[in-house]
């Protein structure tokens, strides 16, 4: 049996970072999630996330533009770019990980 390491205080970004995502994998549904984020975030660090998920997915399957996305949306120009530069050409890969992912799921 395995000892589990007693947990440390840190400021180290990377432990604290790999920590929450931890947490974030263990949530079975998206009610779940939706608990622990409630708990995690305020409401508007959650609207933020969430209108950045809708972004990548607008960019991703639709052919509407920046502004246009802006107009029906209300979410800044600015962010619209930063989505759409993550989603296409940084390479951390996050935005379009998920998006496969659920397309993956959905078509099966």
């Amino acid at each position: 049996m395995a000892t589990a390491t007693a947990l440390q205080p840190s400021r180290d970004p990377d432990v604290l970072t790999g920590d929450l995502c931890r947490a974030l994998l263990q949530p079975g549904d998206a009610a779940a999630m939706a608990r622990l984020l409630a708990d995690l975030c305020t409401p508007a660090e959650i609207r933020t996330l969430a209108e950045r998920w809708h972004v990548a997915r607008l960019l991703d399957s639709t052919d509407l533009t920046y502004r246009e996305i802006h107009d029906a949306t209300g979410v800044s120009t600015t962010t619209i770019v930063r989505v759409a530069r993550f989603l296409k050409q940084e390479r951390n890969h996050g935005y379009r990980a998920a998006l496969d992912a659920l397309e993956t799921r959905d078509a099966g």
